[in-house]
C-alpha cells in the first residue's frame, strides 16, 4: 500500500505532523533580495546634490553669521543681499511654475506671497530689539552648542525629496521640525550680535536660507541634471570661500564634509551592496495583494 501523498494543508487530517515537509520541498521557495534594485554611483552622487546644497547653506549662515559679530559684514548690505536673493528666488519660482498653473491661481498667490513677505519684514523689525537680549543671562558656551545642535537637527529632519508639481503643497512634519530647528538656532545667535540692524538682518537672512530656499530647492530638483550640478558647485564653492579668510582649518573641514556627502558616500553604499542578503519563503508573514 503507498503512502499518503502528502499536501500543504491544514484543514484535512493526514497522517503527517503539522510541522512536516519533505525534502524536494524544503526550502524550494527560498528567495534570496527579491525586491531588491541595485544602484548605480553617479544617480546617487546627484541625488546626494540636495544634502550637499543643505549643508553648503549652513556652512553659508553661519560664516555670514561669524562676520556680523566680528563686524567686518556690514548688515544694512546683508539685508539687500537677502532681498536681492528673495526676488531672484521668486522670478525662478515663477518660472517652474508658469506652466503648470493657471494665469488667476499664480497672480492670486503672488498677491498673498507679497503681503507675507511685507509682514515678515515688519515683524522682525520690530521684534529684533527683544530677540538681541533674549538670550542675555544665558552664556556663550550655550549657546554655541545649543546652535549646533539644532543645526544637525535641521540637517537630520529636512525633507531631500523633490516636489511634486499638482499644485498643492504637503509639508513633512519632519521638514516643519527642521525649519523651525533652524529658526530657533538663528534666533539664539542673534541675541549674540550687539547692533538691532545686524540681528533682523541675520534673523531675515536665516528666514530666506532656510524657509524659503529649501521649497525652491525641492522645485529645482526636477530640473536637467545640469543645473542641479551647478547649484551644488555654486553653493559649495561659496560656503568654502566665505570661511576661507575665517579659519583655514574650517574651510578644511567644510571641504571634506562636502566631498564625503557627494562622492564618498555614494561609493560607500554601492560598495555595500554586495553584502545584502535578504532571505524571504513561505515562513514570511502573508502579504494580501489587493487589485
Amino acid at each position: 500500500m503507498s503512502a499518503e501523498e502528502w499536501e500543504k494543508v491544514l484543514w484535512k487530517t493526514q497522517s503527517y505532523p503539522d510541522n512536516y515537509i519533505p525534502e524536494r520541498y524544503f526550502l524550494a521557495s527560498l528567495r534570496k533580495n527579491p525586491n531588491f534594485r541595485p544602484y548605480t554611483y553617479w544617480p546617487l552622487v546627484l541625488a546626494s546634490c540636495a544634502i550637499t546644497q543643505h549643508l553648503a547653506t549652513i556652512y553659508i549662515f553661519l560664516a555670514v553669521f561669524v562676520r556680523l559679530k566680528e563686524c567686518s559684514l556690514d548688515p544694512r548690505i546683508l539685508v539687500w543681499i537677502t532681498v536681492a536673493c528673495f526676488v531672484g528666488g521668486y522670478l525662478a519660482w515663477e518660472l517652474l511654475n508658469c506652466s503648470r498653473s493657471d494665469t488667476a491661481r499664480r497672480n492670486a498667490n503672488g498677491t498673498k506671497t507679497l503681503k507675507s513677505s511685507i509682514l515678515v519684514f515688519l515683524a522682525l523689525m520690530a521684534l529684533s530689539p527683544v530677540l538681541k537680549t533674549l538670550t542675555a543671562a544665558t552664556s556663550s558656551d550655550s549657546i554655541w552648542a545649543l546652535s549646533a545642535f539644532l543645526f544637525m537637527l535641521n540637517a537630520l529632519l529636512a525633507d531631500y525629496s523633490p516636489a511634486k508639481f499638482d499644485g498643492q503643497v504637503r509639508e513633512r512634519l519632519t521638514s516643519v521640525l527642521s525649519i523651525n530647528a533652524a529658526i530657533s538656532a538663528s534666533v539664539v545667535l542673534g541675541s549674540r550680535l550687539s547692533d538691532d540692524l545686524a540681528v533682523f538682518a541675520l534673523i531675515l537672512f536665516s528666514v530666506q536660507t532656510f524657509a524659503l530656499f529649501p521649497m525652491l530647492r525641492q522645485r529645482l530638483q526636477a530640473t536637467p541634471t545640469i543645473f542641479q550640478a551647478l547649484l551644488t558647485l555654486l553653493l559649495s564653492l561659496l560656503s568654502i570661500y566665505l570661511t576661507a579668510s575665517l579659519s583655514a582649518t574650517v574651510s578644511c573641514i567644510y571641504a571634506a564634509t562636502l566631498v564625503i556627502v557627494t562622492f564618498v558616500a555614494p561609493g560607500v553604499l554601492v560598495w555595500a551592496q554586495k553584502y545584502k542578503n535578504e532571505i524571504r519563503g513561505p515562513w514570511d508573514v502573508a502579504v494580501p495583494k489587493v487589485n
